[in-house]
């Protein structure tokens, strides 16, 4: 059992989370509404979100510098969230909204593979038990969504590089402030993806936004990036990587009923998807019972020996 203050510090930390999904399920819909590329779209993205971090630090007097080594820890990590948005808002081109964020949700499978390795500590059953439940979810939208492979492949490899950083995060948050974290990894990201453009003769007419891009870009950057970015890594300090993905696994839920009220993706869907989304959203949602309910049992059967 937690202390009680224990216990509403997690509490405040799962709320901060979910308010953060709420955020982060509006992402889906301003990539669809922004007219850039993908790659383009999130060059933009970073680089408002780090200038707005940094003004940030200038205007409150905060010390943000690091070591070298941490530097190049978080520089390498950005490289990894570069890539989660790339192929998050190229999953969004090449598909829809609703069947990006359901394939997102394969964070939770991702995760409860990568975690135990990268931090050397025993596999959950079930955290592999709901990661597989949501694999399936995923492979029934594969089945009947054949329209957009291309899409949720992208999809999955972007819950790859999700599932990689936030484990990554989650021990590095424990050293270093949520903010100091979150500029240097989107300042890391930005270098990465101007590398990649200027190698690949990215900077082009399709770079450069139009009026409404303008807007939705700033709103992307600011509210969507650097606000929900902070609050996402500063909740590390208390919750597991794993907790972590599974609420974000509700982004789906969020994301679809936006992309609902903009564009009507649902009209689109098949029963083969909503199958899928179900079995998906039921799994993240009984994952907490059942944790509760084991942990009951194990502390009768701890009170008995």
């Amino acid at each position: 059992m937690q202390p009680a203050g224990a216990q509403k510090i997690v509490n405040k930390n799962l709320l901060l989370l979910h308010g953060t999904v709420i955020i982060w399920g509006f992402t889906g819909t301003l990539g669809k509404l922004i007219s850039i590329p993908a790659t383009g779209l999130v060059w933009y993205r970073v680089l408002i979100a780090s200038v707005s971090l940094l003004l940030y630090f200038i205007a409150v007097k905060k010390d943000f510098r690091v070591s070298k080594i941490t530097l190049l820890k978080f520089v390498a990590n950005g490289a990894l969230v570069g890539a989660h948005w790339i192929l998050f808002f190229a999953s969004i081109k090449l598909s829809t909204v609703a069947v990006t964020l359901v394939c997102l949700s394969s964070i939770t499978l991702f995760t409860a593979i990568f975690e135990p390795v990268i931090n050397k500590k025993k596999i959950s059953r079930l955290e592999i038990m709901a990661g597989v439940l949501i694999i399936t979810g995923i492979i029934l939208i594969f089945k009947f969504e054949t329209n957009y492979t291309k899409g949720i492949i992208a999809g999955l490899l972007s819950a790859v590089f999700a599932s990689l950083f936030a484990i990554i995060n989650s021990k590095l948050v424990k050293d270093h402030q949520a903010p100091v974290i979150a500029f240097y990894e989107l300042s890391g990201a930005f270098l990465w993806i101007t590398i990649y453009l200027f190698a690949s003769s990215g900077f082009n007419q399709k770079m450069v936004p139009d009026t409404a891009d303008i807007g939705y870009l700033f709103l992307l950057g600011t509210i969507c990036t650097s606000l929900a970015y902070v609050a996402g890594v500063y909740v590390m300090r208390e919750l597991s990587a794993f907790r972590v993905a599974l609420i974000t696994n509700l982004e789906p839920v969020y994301g679809i009923l936006i992309a609902f009220f903009f564009f009507g993706d649902l009209n689109k869907m098949t029963a083969g998807f909503w199958a899928g989304a179900v079995i998906i959203l039921s799994t993240i949602l009984l994952y907490p019972v059942t944790q509760k309910q084991l942990n009951k049992r194990r502390q009768r059967r701890i009170a008995k020996a």
